[in-house]
């Protein structure tokens, strides 16, 4: 018997706990879906290719708590890294989802050499908040990424292309939990599409 009373007890403890929590709700009201077709993506590599460049934010969304961005990266042969090309970002983390192509990316949260991101950056302003280059890493972990393949990069984390065997074209996914990037909807893709850079 007093393990019954003891039970119920622990019962409505718990159901109390719960109605004093109380219903939890979406983190983003009423927020729409957000489609980006093939169609876009393909014509995002394209006028990187024509137009030489690399990296090209696609959408930034308002998910509630967080905005996310969609980028389109395309980068060309590299035979060996860049000087100062260690990138890393404060607050946005990042998810590589590679279209086609195969590279090298090492990836280390321990920097060489690091010398901050100048403010007035595109890529800072537009795509990825604040943060630094290096030179290099220490106690690197050396990526062989190819078609398919998906890479989780957090904020803090170096990140380097060490060696591009052609090209490789990828899909990036930046988590921005402090809304450090502004918003950019499908209008604004479209026009910047429509004009040459």
């Amino acid at each position: 018997m007093r393990k019954i009373a003891f039970g119920l007890v622990g019962m409505i403890f718990a159901v109390g706990t719960l109605v004093a929590q109380g219903d939890p709700q979406p983190t983003c009201k009423m927020c729409p879906g957000t489609y980006i077709a093939k169609s876009e993506i393909d014509a995002y590599i394209a006028k990187a290719v024509a137009e030489n460049l690399t990296d090209q934010q696609t959408r930034d969304i308002d998910i509630g708590k967080a905005h996310i961005g969609i980028g389109v990266v395309h980068r060309g042969k590299l035979a060996s890294p860049a000087p100062e090309s260690v990138a890393e970002h404060d607050l946005v983390s990042e998810v590589y989802h590679i279209i086609d192509g195969s590279a090298t990316l090492v990836t280390s949260p321990d920097i060489v050499g690091m010398k901050r991101r100048p403010a007035t950056l595109e890529t800072v302003r537009l795509f990825n908040g604040p943060g630094n280059n290096g030179s290099s890493v220490r106690n690197g972990v050396a990526h062989e990424l190819k078609a398919g393949d998906v890479i989780v990069i957090p904020a803090g984390t170096g990140h380097w292309f060490t060696k591009i065997d052609d090209h490789i074209n990828y899909l990036m996914i930046r988590i921005d939990p402090d809304k450090a990037t502004p918003l950019k909807d499908d209008a604004a893709s479209k026009a910047y599409l429509s004009k040459p850079r």
